[in-house]
């Protein structure tokens, strides 16, 4: 009887996913300075020549990754978006969502943010940063039609907002804070957003 090789793991169509997500176990465990387009393959097992098909160098993996995180922050805050709600709550809830993902993708919202990313992935990153961080901007400028906050340029209102939300799941992510003391006072955190920090 004749013996048929035994077949790749991860034939073309699933092999950029594949290394996406050995990529972001790498990213977790050891940080972007150990992601190897090589190591990858072997881990994997495929040729180390496989992986060019789908990226160029490391630059344009982490550029997937850092994508492939916007996406899933997307989709994490249409999920707990709801239109319906009045603003204070609608907005808590939408900041629990974005510390959530913080948390349980901390160095990969590191790589979001702070790596630098080629020229050509810039305008990709762009959108699918208005995508997910813009639903804060869209949620201020409605506010803002209904005269539930102040008026002015809702990119830097909602700039002066998002910098609070974003430091502070910095702090979850990093352990400066615990992540359930930080979750548990983000609606008083937004509260104190939406109506300023004087007496009344």
């Amino acid at each position: 009887m004749v013996r048929m090789p035994e077949s790749r793991p991860y034939h073309h169509g699933d092999l950029r996913a594949a290394l996406l997500a050995a990529a972001e176990r790498t990213l977790r465990d050891r940080g972007a300075g150990a992601l190897s387009l090589r190591e990858l393959a072997r881990e994997i097992g495929v040729s180390h020549a496989a992986p060019g098909r789908h990226f160029k160098d490391k630059q344009a993996l982490l550029d997937a990754l850092a994508m492939a995180g916007y996406e899933r922050l997307a989709l994490t805050l249409e999920s707990a978006d709801d239109p319906g709600s009045p603003l204070e709550p609608r907005l808590a809830g939408l900041a629990k969502a974005y510390v959530g993902f913080a948390v349980e993708n901390a160095a990969l919202l590191e790589l979001m943010f702070t790596r630098k990313h080629e020229p050509d992935a810039s305008a990709h990153l762009s959108a699918a940063v208005d995508r997910s961080v813009g639903s804060f901007m869209r949620l201020v400028a409605e506010a803002q039609a209904r005269g539930e906050i102040v008026a002015g340029d809702p990119e830097r209102i909602t700039l002066v907002a998002a910098s609070s939300l974003h430091g502070l799941a910095a702090f979850a992510a990093n352990g400066s804070i615990p992540p359930e003391q930080v979750l548990s006072g983000l609606d008083e955190h937004v509260h104190h957003l939406l109506h300023g920090l004087r007496p009344r």
